[in-house]
């Protein structure tokens, strides 16, 4: 077994961007359960000095290695589902295993259902250390959406009604890497549901379907001959420069809202300075005439993606 190729198609780049979300979530959930304890605590003094940093947290830490373990799975079905379909044959950017012949698609399946069950295992250790004994319908639905995140990882390539190859990995990226992510950690910490909340998620999806958007402008042709019709087959290069426009900047909304409903201090600002090399990046793509070069741009969307996670964070709880 050849684990350097196992390295490379679990796309170790792509698990930033995977946590930004539980890192948001993570940050205001703790933050909220922590206040929560404060007011209905007398001795609020005392309690003030015995809160839990976040990185102490096993429910952080948990919900990372969830995370982490349904990315990395997505990328192995990614790399498997592209791969005998051809897809993967004259894309741009890095080499995939299978279509390359470095991994069978034998030695994937194997990779991908290996996968699956480890993050599977630590979702269920996620689930008993966030809700114990007492919530099991909380813990019956989050391992139902634990089942639910595997089979999206796997079908978005893989398989004859593969939605990836139908303009739905769009949604799938919202839903799952904005809404889940930063919802769902928030109510692990918070067994509660802060209707704001829904905000920073959506800046969150919409940076991360920003990249997924960037990363289907760059293969546009390749997925076009290949039958994959993502958004941007469907609507033409322009119109997905616009679309783009539009995820990255609504995104920039969506944040700047809950700080204005949530305004306590300045440094909650702090995740402005993750736009300038966004509003940097928009440029690029707007004066971009070779799809190729977009190559480039991905990792630094996706870093600032990471960057605004950790700066907005922050900045919510300074």
């Amino acid at each position: 077994m050849d684990v350097k190729s196992y390295i490379k198609a679990a796309r170790l780049r792509t698990l930033p961007l995977s946590i930004s979300g539980i890192i948001v979530g993570a940050y205001l959930g703790s933050q909220e359960s922590f206040l929560e304890l404060i007011n209905n605590n007398p001795l609020n003094e005392l309690v003030s000095f015995s809160r839990i940093p976040l990185y102490q947290s096993s429910i952080f830490w948990l919900a990372i290695l969830t995370t982490m373990g349904f990315q990395v799975l997505s990328n192995f079905a990614n790399d498997y589902g592209d791969g005998i379909k051809g897809t993967d044959k004259n894309r741009e950017g890095e080499a995939r295993m299978v279509a390359s012949g470095a991994i069978t698609p034998e030695q994937m399946k194997r990779a991908m259902i290996v996968t699956a069950t480890l993050t599977l295992i630590v979702a269920v250790a996620l689930i008993y250390v966030a809700f114990g004994k007492d919530n099991f319908m909380y813990s019956l639905l989050f391992f139902g959406l634990g089942i639910t995140s595997i089979v999206a990882a796997i079908k978005y390539t893989v398989g004859k009604s593969a939605y990836g190859y139908s303009g739905f990995g769009d949604i799938f990226v919202f839903l799952f890497f904005g809404l889940l992510a930063v919802v769902g950690t928030y109510f692990l910490f918070t067994k509660q549901i802060n209707f704001t909340i829904f905000l920073p998620a959506f800046s969150i999806g919409l940076l991360s379907t920003a990249v997924l958007n960037l990363n289907n402008m760059r293969d546009r042709e390749n997925d076009a001959k290949s039958g994959k019709n993502t958004i941007v087959v469907k609507i033409g290069s322009e119109f997905a420069k616009y679309y783009h426009y539009y995820l990255i900047i609504s995104s920039f909304l969506f944040s700047f809202l809950y700080v204005g409903i949530h305004y306590r201090t300045p440094f909650q600002f702090l995740f402005l300075i993750a736009y300038l090399p966004l509003t940097k990046h928009l440029f690029f793509v707007y004066n971009n005439k070779e799809e190729r070069l977009l190559d480039g741009e991905l990792k630094k969307v996706a870093l600032s993606t990471f960057l605004f996670a950790i700066l907005f964070g922050l900045g919510n709880v300074l």
